[in-house]
């Protein structure tokens, strides 16, 4: 996994803040699977942090379970 940009991380951010701003499910959807994949590649840059490793994990299956539902 290539390692997170500071313009990724950036992009999510902005893009998070627009979901108040009437997204729809499936929007939503693929912006919890962008955060869970970015956050995954964040995990896989910090071996032996367990924390960071949990969040990702927890995003991912947030995101997965939002896949199932549409």
């Amino acid at each position: 996994m290539p390692r997170p940009t500071i313009a990724e991380v950036s992009a999510l951010i902005a893009d998070l803040a627009a979901l108040r701003q009437g997204r729809t499910s499936a929007e939503y959807a693929v912006l919890m699977d962008r955060k869970a994949e970015l956050l995954e590649r964040i995990a896989d840059h910090t071996p032996g942090d367990t924390e960071v490793a949990e969040v990702a994990r927890l995003a991912r299956e947030r995101a997965d379970s939002l896949k199932s539902t549409d």
